[in-house]
């Protein structure tokens, strides 16, 4: 695992093909890394194709938001720990896992607004995570989503008033 967080290029949704279903194709992969330890990338990608989503998600996006969250979980997990009230580790796995990949998408990707990147977060936690959860997510992802974006946090925030 890589310590150091690079930004990756921005990318587009390739048309008819979604997003969020790639976001709970990783957040699926994430969820069985952490409960059964490490496992091979392709293998994670190979074991998902079977999945009755994956014709619909955005199979680029899919690999590369997995590659970029898996190699930098231990740099993720630090940066996190700044915005959580207990280790990762004590996280359930579902809201770990999720994020992880929104924290991934602030860093990464600056071509998705904040905003979205945390109603992706919210609305993952709301349909996988225990009941609350989401309100968790919403949280942490806020906090960070200030401390990683401050210029585009801040003129969003004032447009509010």
């Amino acid at each position: 695992m890589s310590d150091s967080i690079q930004p990756a290029k921005p990318r587009q949704a390739k048309p008819g093909k979604s997003r969020r279903k790639s976001r709970e194709l990783v957040l699926k992969a994430i969820y069985r890394r952490f409960l059964n330890g490490d496992g091979e990338l392709h293998q994670m990608i190979s074991d998902l194709a079977d999945d009755e989503d994956f014709e619909r998600a955005d199979q680029t996006y899919f690999q590369e938001l997995l590659q970029g969250v898996m190699e930098n979980v231990a740099a993720l997990d630090q940066r996190l720990s700044e915005f959580l009230d207990r280790s990762a580790t004590e996280l359930s796995p579902i809201e770990h896992g999720i994020l992880c990949i929104a924290a991934y998408e602030l860093i990464h990707d600056m071509s998705i607004p904040y905003r979205v990147v945390i109603n992706e977060g919210v609305e993952l936690a709301k349909s996988y995570g225990g009941t609350d959860g989401y309100k968790y997510v919403n949280g942490v992802l806020d906090k960070l989503a200030a401390a990683t974006r401050p210029n585009e946090f801040k003129s969003r925030s004032q447009k509010q008033f």
